[in-house]
């Protein structure tokens, strides 16, 4: 089963990689600024989760290198890049991460566990989390790529009534 108990490696300033350029896209991801999953929209990894309770990554791997042969075999004259296209596997790089999660659920029922699939949004820095249970997250993939969740409890909000002590 992909997933082990962690301490989240919080680094706050992982969430401008989002502005980084990248190849067609001079400004960074489209979504930044758009999306209510994406920064600066979504809150920070501390207003979200109990930081006193566990966490566990959960995580998923996808056989990229596998995937990049079988695209050859059909698409002999693609580049390298075509052959790489998360347009062609990332969706079932994902479904593969909701089968984990679904599993981790279902073995850990007794808490309501928050899970969060994108937590460098909030401010994770997910390599060095994984990094704590002996997984390397190649940048950019080759052979594997991963895709990792972060399950914890959410942090309690409390109302403060005006006047209260």
């Amino acid at each position: 089963m992909p997933y082990a108990r962690v301490i989240p490696a919080l680094e706050p300033t992982v969430r401008g990689m989002c502005r980084l350029p990248y190849e067609g896209h001079p400004k960074g991801c489209p979504n930044f600024g758009v999306a209510d999953r994406c920064p600066p929209k979504v809150a920070h990894f501390d207003e979200v989760y109990d930081l006193g309770a566990p966490f566990y990554a959960v995580w998923s791997t996808f056989r990229l290198g596998e995937h990049v042969a079988k695209m050859r075999s059909k698409h002999p004259d693609w580049s390298e890049r075509q052959l790489r296209c998360v347009l062609y596997w990332q969706g079932t790089a994902r479904k593969l991460l909701k089968v984990e999660i679904a599993k981790f659920r279902e073995e850990h029922p007794e808490v309501d566990w928050l899970v969060e699939a994108t937590p460098e949004a909030m401010g994770l820095h997910v390599g060095r989390t994984m990094a704590q249970v002996g997984v390397e997250l190649p940048w950019p993939p080759v052979d594997f790529a991963y895709h990792v969740a972060l399950a914890g409890k959410r942090r309690e909000m409390f109302l403060v009534y005006k006047g209260a002590t």
